[in-house]
């Protein structure tokens, strides 16, 4: 197997060799994160730490399972033997809530959780949601199941119970939220199920009043390593605090400049408060980029360094100056609709090579999709819409 230390650059090199106490990456958009903290863990396997006693935590199931095949082919590299994880010893990675839903099949006997507890998904939360706004004698006009469930939701992402928020609830929109919260509470409680934000509210109230629960996982996970960091909210971020034993070997990856969950309760500053949380925290800032063009970080950068509240850095590349980044102002949607299209035409005239499938279009939210549709249409271009239906497809749209 080659060195795979040789294939990192200093920065990177440097955060995979760290291995005791805390360790903040603050590592900028492109800059092989993902390459750092796999071979981070494969470095603290190489020296003998079990792989048992790793954790790694990322934000989605596609970036989790990413890991741990990174994991499992540089563990197959090494002894040329199969790597199945059912055989084998591996790090535990997932997501915050796959761990939340292990801890409690594990250990939620403790607050009266059957092992075998149901998991509602949006749909089955709404329709619960709606039973409650029922019996709280809410006026389900006035006050939408969705805003509820949501309201609901983001007080339970900060770490409130519903006795916490209703001792709290001042005005007559908070009361109302307090009182259908309660119902909600109470029907999930009768069924035995947990909503998704449960996951985590659960296992943090578990964690902080059973310290032998807590200090169980807090030994079997001696290593800890968290990515995007700057995307945890109140309840995840109390939740690492719990399981981070006296030794303090944590591991973060984020930053802030690529924060954009706020929407949903995230809290960038956690990541601005590691250094204060843990005084002694070594810091590493990756900054080289492999992904962009020097034109597009360096716009990207007079744009963000107008934020006061962020951990100074300077992205870099060694890539090409690039194509200079073109902006159009549009009258209305219409208009920017043909332009795209025009360039489109353009570039394939002085390319007839290019693929249509070459060429992406990004807009900000689905209602845009239409006009740009629109003009794919009127232009005879084959098109393809992702994460959404193409507008002349939705059920509403053919009725």
């Amino acid at each position: 197997m080659p060195n795979y230390l040789d294939e990192l650059n200093e920065p990177q090199r440097e955060a995979v060799l760290h291995r005791d106490g805390p360790l903040l990456i603050v590592a900028g958009a492109g800059a092989g994160k993902t390459r750092t903290i796999t071979y981070r863990i494969f470095r603290l396997i190489e020296q003998g730490v079990a792989p048992s006693s790793i954790l790694a935590i990322t934000f989605t199931n596609k970036a989790a399972a990413e890991m741990r095949e990174r994991i499992e082919k540089l563990l197959h590299d090494k002894s040329g033997e199969s790597t199945n994880p059912a055989t084998i010893n591996m790090p535990f990675t997932s997501t915050f809530h796959a761990l939340g839903v292990y801890i409690l099949r594990q250990s939620g006997h403790a607050i009266g959780l059957p092992k075998f507890f149901s998991i509602l998904d949006r749909d089955e939360s709404m329709s619960k949601i709606k039973e409650a706004i029922r019996l709280a004698k809410v006026d389900e006009k006035r006050f939408e199941p969705r805003k509820m469930l949501s309201a609901i939701s983001r007080q339970k992402g900060s770490g409130l119970s519903v006795s916490e928020y209703t001792s709290n609830a001042r005005d007559y929109f908070s009361q109302t939220v307090a009182s259908v919260w309660y119902h909600y509470d109470a029907i999930l409680n009768k069924e035995q199920v947990l909503d998704f934000d449960d996951l985590l509210l659960k296992t943090v109230h578990l964690l902080k009043n059973h310290p032998d629960i807590r200090e169980h996982y807090q030994k079997r996970w001696q290593y800890i390593h968290i990515d995007e960091y700057q995307d945890t909210n109140s309840v995840q971020y109390e939740l690492s605090q719990l399981l981070i034993g006296p030794a303090n070997n944590i591991c973060v990856v984020g930053d802030m400049d690529q924060s954009i969950y706020g929407w949903r309760g995230a809290d960038f500053t956690n990541l601005l408060h590691f250094e204060k949380d843990y005084p002694e925290a070594k810091v590493i800032l990756l900054e080289q980029n492999y992904r962009s063009t020097q034109n597009i970080l360096s716009a990207a950068r007079q744009i963000i360094i107008k934020n006061t509240n962020r951990k100074e850095k300077e992205l870099w590349t060694e890539n090409p100056q690039g194509h200079p980044i073109t902006i159009f102002g549009a009258q209305d949607e219409r208009e920017e609709g043909q332009y795209i299209i025009n360039e489109i035409l353009r570039h394939r005239k002085i390319d007839p090579e290019l693929k249509l499938s070459g060429f992406t279009v990004l807009y900000r939210t689905n209602a845009q999709s239409r006009a740009l549709e629109e003009a794919f249409l009127k232009a005879g271009l084959p098109y393809k819409v992702v994460g959404t239906l193409k507008f002349y497809d939705r059920r509403e749209i053919k009725d």
